[in-house]
């Protein structure tokens, strides 16, 4: 019997498209498997403190060569670096560790049941190092105290004036990340705008008063090498204030967490079956 014309190509083309989807199956299968297996822990650990070491060296770095070199960073400047510097690391990082950045962002996903609990102590660690060292390097670099890279409450404003605005603040950041990590929201690297330009536009208007931190990592390094803890736990209590009341306005917007979307920008894998994150 003859073939039929065309039958052979098609068949070629129909085990082609069956091999690519296979092979598209399995690099899904491998991602998760990487993700779950405890032994990748430490890339996710190593790009936290990576990430935050350049988000303090942006932070904190504006006040200290301000210092250093008088009339050359304006405060516009100065605030919205670190979000632009938030913004290249979630497209540089994101998928392998979240691109948390923040404890308070690590505790609001875990809350929020997008990120196992197991993993918050190792993240808030290398953060508070990653930011501790940044501090370090820019001391020791541009020559001056590294108060000048902390923030403090202003003159004439009370501490809970600066809890309260950290407090206001970080509520919007951490909603703006949890926003974008979740269902119809979930752009993708699209989110890593959203968030950098969040931290911009916060720290334009909300640094005079507190100066807009919404992140004790980013505080802790420069206290720390600085040795001046006094107004430190505003910029504890506040981002992690706003974190919480965060996860229950996604509550109420969104009802629970632990869907595929949040967990996977929570995770660093965009596309990740994990919709409950065990502490296995």
């Amino acid at each position: 019997m003859n073939a039929i014309p065309g039958s052979d190509s098609a068949g070629r083309s129909s085990r082609a498209r069956k091999h690519l989807f296979e092979s598209e199956v399995d690099q899904f299968v491998r991602a998760m498997d990487d993700f779950v297996d405890p032994s990748q822990e430490w890339r996710r650990l190593c790009s936290e403190l990576l990430g935050t070491f350049f988000l303090v060296l942006v932070a904190a770095g504006g006040g200290m060569m301000s210092q250093a070199f008088p009339n050359t960073i304006s405060r516009t400047a100065a605030v919205v670096a670190p979000g632009l510097m938030v913004l290249a690391i979630i497209l540089f990082m994101g998928k392998v560790s979240g691109a948390h950045l923040n404890p308070a962002v690590s505790i609001a996903f875990a809350l929020r049941g997008d990120f196992p609990w197991r993993r918050v102590p190792g993240y808030v660690v290398v953060q508070l190092a990653g930011g501790a060292l940044a501090a370090w390097f820019l001391k020791g670099v541009v020559r001056v105290s590294a108060t000048y890279g902390s923030n403090y409450p202003a003159s004439g404003y009370s501490a809970w004036d600066a809890f309260l605005m950290e407090a206001v603040l970080t509520l919007g950041l951490v909603s703006v990340i949890l926003g974008t990590a979740s269902g119809a929201q979930n752009l993708g690297i699209v989110g890593a705008f959203g968030v950098g330009a969040y931290i911009a536009l916060a720290g334009l208007w909300g640094s005079p008063i507190s100066g807009a931190s919404m992140n004790p990592a980013r505080t802790f390094g420069p206290d720390l090498v600085g040795r001046d803890f006094g107004a430190y736990w505003v910029y504890i209590a506040g981002p992690l204030v706003g974190a919480v009341l965060a996860v229950g306005f996604a509550f109420v917007l969104r009802g629970r967490g632990g869907g595929r979307a949040g967990s996977g920008a929570a995770q660093g894998a965009l596309f990740t079956e994990v919709e409950k994150p065990g502490d296995g």
